[in-house]
């Protein structure tokens, strides 16, 4: 019997970031509370050394390595490279939050690296033990991540909510892929598409896998009907967190559907279109229609992201290579602008004020046009108001349903875009047509977040203005 030894090479980027979150994890425990600052660095060295490993160890083409179980190919470095970025924003758009509210500990840059560890497992998993390892690395991390301020019942009953349905959610998953394995008598992905491919006709036991499978994805990215924890967490918990979990997940979650549903499951794509196409209306419908009743900021930007969703999936189902780009264009851009909106929110917010509410943005040009400006950036975007780049990511998933013979399902999606345009101006209303109330004051941040903030503002104009170069890497990556 021989061992043959893996290639260590291009998993050394999740090696290193292992070993950091081992050694803050050791430093921490050592800081004085007016040494936490500390951590904060190291957890920003270590994203910042884990992307140039990244980049070190990318090459051309797909390697396969640990028995087929790790992937190694030009989308997922892509995809993870994004995903330092925003977790790398996230983290400084935090810090004086957190600092403000005696949150600034070790635990929130610790977890969130571990939940940065699943998602890029979750990113380069070629088998479905890998998927549901790294699915579970990150599900945990957050969970632990949404109940930080242990003094706020309202976090730790949206922490428990969160728990217990992603723990039903994880069931679910698995137990689609436990029946998967029992019809295809395969764990790896390339082997499980070989054998849908060559099986066209799908079993009662695979169909039964695959509707098990979609509602465990479908869950993690927060669509309809398995979108009930997403108001309730983005409320409940700090805004840090809520700008932690309503984003890079996002990019994860996609590669899941990549993996899992395209790469694997390819050859039931009729079967998993249907599935998909009514998820992805009542997704755009929920997100749209409920969102005008909100008055807390938070809660409408979880139904807004459960609208965005359905817009995701509208490219996925399409099937096509088209519609895939236009799924991760739109994925990445919505990350960058929701990313945007939240660091907005902190920005705003002080010690003993959260402004979550609608009405803590009136009169906000009169405090700080610069920001109200960035602020309307992000609402247009979302909107898709042209030139902004929610209106290309818009484009060009209704294109990918068109090619796709879907004009139907396109027709649909503007009207709900529509619809939602309604929330997202009224937000724009109330900062320049309202007037703020006596007892506001000024904006005041640190430097490198007030720049920042103002970069990721002015990428959203920048990307909306010059789409071509992003829309381009998700064409070159996506190579089937």
């Amino acid at each position: 019997m021989s061992f043959e030894l893996p290639q260590f090479l291009p998993a050394v980027p999740e090696m290193f970031l292992l070993g950091m979150i081992c050694f803050i994890l050791v430093v921490d425990v050592f800081l004085a509370e007016s040494h936490r600052l500390v951590t904060y660095w190291l957890a920003l060295a270590t994203v910042a050394g884990t992307a140039w490993l990244t980049v070190a160890v990318a090459q051309q083409g797909s390697l396969l390595t640990f028995g087929g179980m790790f992937v190694n190919d030009a989308m997922g470095n892509v995809l993870k490279l994004f995903t330092y970025l925003i977790v790398a924003m996230v983290f400084i758009y935090s810090r004086d939050y957190l600092r403000d509210r005696s949150l600034l500990k070790g635990e929130y840059y610790i977890l969130g690296l571990t939940a940065l560890l699943g998602m890029m497992i979750m990113i380069s998993a070629h088998n479905m033990l890998i998927v549901y390892l790294g699915l579970e690395l990150n599900s945990l991390s957050l969970y632990a991540m949404v109940a930080l301020d242990r003094e706020s019942p309202v976090a730790s009953e949206a922490a428990m909510k969160y728990f217990v349905l992603g723990a039903i959610a994880s069931a679910v998953l698995l137990y689609g892929m436990s029946l998967l394995y029992g019809a295809t008598g395969t764990l790896d992905i390339t082997g499980l598409g070989v054998h849908v491919a060559s099986n066209p006709a799908a079993s009662i036991g695979t169909l039964f896998a695959l509707g098990f499978i979609v509602v465990g994805l479908c869950f993690k990215l927060g669509a309809v009907p398995f979108h009930m924890w997403v108001p309730d967490v983005y409320e409940g918990s700090a805004t840090s967190v809520t700008l932690f979990v309503g984003s890079a997940p996002k990019i994860a979650s996609f590669a899941l559907f990549m993996r899992l549903l395209v790469e694997g499951l390819g050859g039931m794509h009729a079967q998993w279109q249907g599935l998909l196409i009514g998820i992805a209306v009542l997704s755009m419908a929920i997100g749209a229609i409920v969102a005008i009743a909100q008055t807390n900021f938070k809660r409408l930007m979880a139904y807004s992201t459960i609208g965005h969703v359905g817009f995701i999936l509208m490219g996925i189902l399409a099937g096509t290579t088209t519609g895939y780009q236009a799924a991760m264009f739109y994925t990445l851009t919505y990350v960058i602008t929701a990313t945007a909106g939240f660091g907005l929110i902190l920005l705003l917010a002080r010690k003993g004020f959260e402004s979550e509410r609608l009405d803590d943005f009136k009169g906000l040009n009169e405090r700080s046009p610069w920001f109200a400006a960035m602020m309307l950036v992000v609402m247009f975007s979302l909107a898709g108001v042209p030139p902004f780049v929610g209106f290309f990511a818009k484009l060009y998933v209704l294109r990918a349903a068109v090619e796709a013979g879907l004009t139907w399902l396109a027709v649909t999606a503007v009207v709900f875009s529509i619809i939602s345009a309604f929330y997202y101006l009224r937000v724009v209303k109330l900062m320049y047509f309202d007037r703020a109330p006596a007892n506001s004051r000024s904006v005041q941040a640190e430097f490198d977040l007030r720049w920042l903030l103002s970069g990721n503002g002015l990428a959203i104009l920048l990307l909306g203005v010059l789409p071509g170069p992003l829309l381009a890497l998700c064409a070159r990556v996506i190579g089937f």
